[in-house]
């Protein structure tokens, strides 16, 4: 079981041909409510991607708040450690533009309310797998919740987004942590990625540093080191990508598969998440993601034999 301690927020996504500047007045095309936050996303991939998910976190008593603990429960995912506080729920107000880029303002609201996991959230956790983390909610209860899971000998996999510093309290227990190269490069001051993953290996055992198109690299400090390539897609709303692969990823190592096959399968559960719109609309399901690695290897596989063959 994969537990979830993270934001849920619903996403008010309009989608233009170009972002506006400061300043600047542009007519979009078109406008949505989507259920998201990136807890609530990564919960939401990994139900899909074939884990049991188990979320703890907080809505508002509002109707946002409704529909997000309704979509968590129709995806299948624990939702008996999500509180109903008052006031409104998170929400996150999101621009798309036309070359499938996304600008993002995230209002906590319940979210902010969290100040770390209470005594029935930690017999919970203590029955997981791995614990995914992001810092979507108060410091404090990040790095309560890190703690509780590193006290019950918990695999701890940490998103660091939106990028703030990170106390040595919260990254000693931190097994895994999964930034993109944007925010790999504000932890570290690197922007080459490889650096930057050096860097984080300084940090926590095991780092990978996600690139976009460019696929994402993964490293151990038993001295692994590894490239997989995105694959070859034409995207349309990278919102929640990176979402994705997390729980793709946190997935596919909780199967035992090693890195390098985790790597692949994440990567494919994010090929299909920038193929459509939304953040938890986007998310594939598991035989889907199977399909694309199907299709990849076969792939491979034809152009070993022709290889073979010239």
């Amino acid at each position: 079981m994969l537990a979830v301690y993270g934001s849920a927020n619903m996403d008010v996504v309009a989608y233009v041909a170009k972002a506006p500047k400061r300043g600047e007045t542009v007519t979009g095309r078109a406008f949505h409510t989507i259920p998201g936050g990136k807890g609530a996303n990564q919960a939401i991939a990994a139900a899909r991607a074939g884990a049991e998910v188990a979320f703890l976190g907080a809505v508002g008593d509002d109707a946002f708040g409704v529909e997000l603990r309704r979509t968590l429960a129709g995806a299948g995912i624990s939702v008996e450690r999500v509180r109903t506080v008052p006031g409104p729920s998170g929400v996150a107000h999101i621009v798309v533009d036309d070359e499938a880029g996304n600008s993002i303002i995230v209002v906590p609201g319940a979210n902010g309310m969290l100040t770390g996991p209470d005594a029935a959230d930690r017999a919970l956790l203590a029955r997981a797998d791995a614990l995914l983390l992001q810092l979507e909610l108060p410091l404090e209860a990040v790095v309560a919740a890190a703690r509780a899971a590193r006290e019950a000998g918990v695999r701890v996999v940490l998103t660091p987004a939106p990028v703030v510093e990170l106390p040595a309290e919260l990254l000693e227990c931190v097994d895994l942590i999964v930034p993109n190269e944007h925010e790999a490069a504000g932890i570290t001051g690197s922007a080459d990625p490889q650096d930057a993953l050096s860097a984080l290996l300084d940090l926590v055992p095991e780092a990978v540093v996600t690139l976009g198109g460019r696929g994402a690299v993964y490293g151990s400090r038993a001295g692994t080191r590894l490239h997989e390539p995105a694959v070859p897609v034409r995207a349309v709303d990278t919102t929640a990508a990176g979402d994705t692969f997390v729980g793709a990823l946190a997935v596919a190592r909780a199967e035992g598969r090693e890195p390098a096959e985790a790597l692949r399968f994440a990567s494919a559960a994010a090929s299909l998440a920038v193929r459509r719109h939304g953040a938890s609309t986007s998310m594939p399901h598991r035989h889907e993601i199977d399909d694309v690695l199907s299709a990849r290897l076969a792939g491979l596989n034809n152009r070993t034999e022709v290889k073979k063959e010239a």
